[in-house]
């Protein structure tokens, strides 16, 4: 059984992933045995980030590549370094993503195109390029990190809403064009999860006692949360799972 959880000699590649949840998925699918590469766009942190990581796995099982995921000409170059410099890509995270705050009445258009790019587009964009290597390989593994907005709405948030909303069926539309060429592309929907930037909410009060009385679990997720849900569809136990989205609330949408 553990055979089909492990992910040892297979490269994955996390976006968004110098801190916060991508850096933990990353992190889980190395204990899985895979061999990863981060990314962002800040280098500073990006190095600081591999550096860190790296200490804790054999030489060799970690590295870095810093591209803009909004970029269809960076995305290309991003995946091709993978390809070349640290081997075939067998598993892509698209997590890298972005917020923006104000009420749509306020909201500048530019702010609505950048997190669209950011959270929706670049999925699109190193998806794309991801599978042009995969689909002749016969094999691959994309998860595309969506939200508990996916499904739900909350106000001041219009943007990330409808880029996580669109990420699932752009989870569904892969599905539909690349499924028969073996791959297997599934989303993660997180719920709320306690991270260095989700801080500021689970300080605030009243927020905090929202979220506990809204999700069924009464508790914050947490990024170990995260871990198995995201080994399972980046290995062998999930070969036949293609364009679904889990949920990780703890009950938050599927209750009123």
């Amino acid at each position: 059984m553990s055979a089909l959880f492990d992910l040892t000699g297979r490269v994955a590649l996390v976006t968004g992933s110098s801190r916060g949840i991508g850096n933990a998925l990353a992190r889980a699918l190395a204990d899985a045995g895979a061999t990863v590469v981060l990314n962002g766009i800040n280098r500073e942190r990006l190095k600081s980030a591999e550096a860190a990581m790296a200490a804790d796995y054999p030489p060799g099982r970690v590295h870095s590549c810093a591209f803009d995921v909004t970029c269809d000409a960076e995305a290309a170059r991003g995946v091709a370094w993978v390809e070349e410099n640290v081997g075939p890509l067998e598993i892509l995270v698209n997590n890298a993503g972005i917020q923006h705050r104000v009420p749509m009445l306020e909201l500048d258009v530019k702010d609505w195109e950048r997190v669209i790019s950011t959270d929706l587009t670049s999925a699109f964009l190193v998806g794309r390029e991801a599978a042009r290597h995969m689909i002749p390989r016969g094999r691959g593994k994309i998860i595309n990190i969506c939200s508990v907005q996916t499904d739900l709405a909350r106000p001041t948030i219009a943007p990330y809403i409808a880029a996580k909303g669109g990420l699932r069926n752009l989870t569904r539309a892969m599905t539909a064009e690349w499924a028969a060429s073996g791959l297997q592309i599934n989303g993660i929907a997180p719920g709320y999860i306690h991270t260095e930037m989700t801080q500021n909410l689970v300080d605030d009060e009243q927020f905090n006692a929202w979220i506990l009385g809204r999700t069924p679990a009464h508790r914050w997720g947490t990024v170990q949360d995260l871990a198995g849900p995201a080994v399972w569809l980046a290995s062998d136990g999930s070969n036949f799972v293609n364009g679904q989205t889990i949920f990780i609330d703890g009950g938050m949408t599927v209750v009123v």
